[in-house]
């Protein structure tokens, strides 16, 4: 069985559009893409360098994919781009695009299914990135294994949210945590089950 990892940039009110650059994201009227880029830092670049240190593949939106293939082809190993490059990328689109990029794979039918059938396989860790549509169709069908989010200390007010409107109801374990010098605190978090609920009320005399 397959690990499936969801690596996403929030600010604190939970929006994830756009974090790199105002070009990647403007839908709906979005002009505040690149939010992330004034807070990285060389804690923030070790944390990265080690979650990409060990094989993994790509599982990826239409959308992110573009993005991605459009720049890390063409990337330095130096500048990070090599575990990507190497990496199979796993595409889930409504449409038959052409995929350029080395080692790339249509996942066609039934995107849940089909994310199912390649967790259950063998190989490595699945990592997502971006991707926020796909993302709300594996929480629905309840296939994400560890999320690994670094919430930024900058508030939006609107844009795509990672957990948005018909999100359901779970509980989260954090099991690692960290913070940058600017702020960013990066937690790991696995799935915890129903989320229990209870009261600070006292029991009556």
């Amino acid at each position: 069985m397959r690990k499936l990892i969801v690596g996403t940039f929030l600010t604190l009110d939970g929006v994830m559009q756009a974090p790199g650059g105002p070009e990647e994201d403007d839908s709906d009227g979005f002009t505040l893409g690149g939010w992330s880029v004034n807070y990285w830092d060389d804690k923030m670049a070790q944390v990265m360098g080690e979650s990409m240190s060990s094989r993994f593949d790509l599982l990826l939106g239409r959308k992110t994919y573009d993005i991605f293939a459009a720049y890390w082809p063409n990337a330095s190993e130096e500048a990070g781009g090599k575990p990507l490059n190497d990496a199979t990328k796993y595409v889930v689109s409504r449409g038959h695009p052409t995929l350029d990029w080395k080692e790339s794979v249509l996942i066609e039918g039934d995107a849940a299914e089909g994310i199912a059938a390649l967790k259950s396989g063998d190989g490595p860790e699945l990592q997502v990135h971006g991707s926020g549509n796909l993302i709300q169709t594996l929480m629905r069908h309840n296939l994400v294994d560890e999320y690994r989010l670094w919430i930024f200390p900058v508030v939006i007010g609107s844009g795509k949210r990672l957990f948005s409107d018909g999100t359901i109801p779970a509980g989260l374990k954090l099991v690692d945590s960290t913070v940058s010098t600017t702020g960013v605190v990066i937690g790991i978090y696995e799935p915890a089950g129903e989320i229990v609920t209870g009261s600070f009320a006292l029991d009556p005399p």
